[in-house]
């Protein structure tokens, strides 16, 4: 679980319990989101094996549009 603060520029970010995989991809869609809302994003995700960067990408882009609309 990994939650981001943005109120200025850079967001703030920190691993609240850390993921045994993709911590990078969880930090990065926090602070995307909390970028996005101005604002506290809490994000975690269960995955059972390694995303691909092609299934990253695809989840990246979904997750993005939904917190846009």
């Amino acid at each position: 679980m990994v939650v981001s603060l943005a109120t200025g520029q850079n967001p703030i970010t920190t691993t609240v319990i850390p993921s045994k995989s993709e911590s990078l991809f969880l930090k990065l869609i926090a602070e995307r989101i909390s970028t996005r809302m101005h604002g506290i994003a809490i994000v975690s995700i269960f995955v059972q094996k390694e995303l691909d960067p092609d299934t990253a990408k695809v989840l990246m882009t979904e997750i993005m549009d939904i917190v846009q609309n």
